[in-house]
């Protein structure tokens, strides 16, 4: 199933490290690709929106969708 997590607050790759970093500790997710504003999750079932946008943003982004 792809998910498509859009995110405010990143402006560079240190933002894009961060939420990769985040997205690792989540568990069901196969692959994920992200890039300034937006992850691309790739996961073996239905994702828990609500677990991907609390790692998110304990990072510190802003969630604003998760699809």
């Amino acid at each position: 199933m792809t998910t498509t997590v859009k995110i405010t607050g990143m402006t560079c790759g240190h933002c894009v490290a961060a939420v990769k970093s985040a997205l690792q500790t989540v568990p069901g997710i196969k692959s994920f690709d992200v890039k300034i504003g937006e992850a691309t999750i790739e996961s073996e079932g239905t994702l828990d929106s609500a677990v991907v946008k609390h790692a998110i943003e304990e990072e510190g982004y802003e969630v604003v969708s998760v699809g």
